[in-house]
Order: structure tokens, then C-alpha cells, then sequence
């Protein structure tokens, strides 16, 4: 059968992150509009980290997984 993709319209995407921006993060309505959209996203992250919804990214480096002497 065919594969449903679930789309979501700019106009909700654009809601969401207004939501997020006023009502989770306590920022002014124009400040969020004025915001780039990269420090809203990086704002949200930090956030969801913070009340535990998601989990901090780790970033590893090749000397951690591949042991000198090799």
C-alpha cells in the first residue's frame, strides 16, 4: 500500500513555535516574531532538555571510540 506522509502546514508550524516562544518560554509575542528562527529552536531544545522531554546530545570524538594503539 502507499505510504502516508503526515504534512503539517507552515501556518501550524508557525503557531507551534509562537506557542512555544510565549507561553513555554515566557518571551513577549514581538520578541518572538523578531527572533531568528535558529535561537527560538536552540531555545526550545534547551528546554525540553531541562524537563527532562528530551535527552541531551552527545558529541564524540574519534579518540573516544577508537582507542590509541590501534
Amino acid at each position: 500500500g502507499k505510504k502516508r506522509v503526515c504534512r503539517v502546514s507552515d501556518e501550524e508550524t508557525f503557531t507551534r513555535l509562537l506557542f512555544y516562544g510565549v507561553t513555554l518560554l515566557g518571551r513577549a509575542e514581538r520578541e518572538v516574531w523578531l527572533m531568528p528562527l535558529g535561537a527560538l529552536l536552540d531555545q526550545w531544545e534547551a528546554y525540553k532538555q531541562f524537563n527532562g522531554l528530551a535527552k541531551t546530545k552527545v558529541e564524540y570524538f574519534i579518540e573516544d571510540i577508537i582507542t590509541a594503539g590501534i
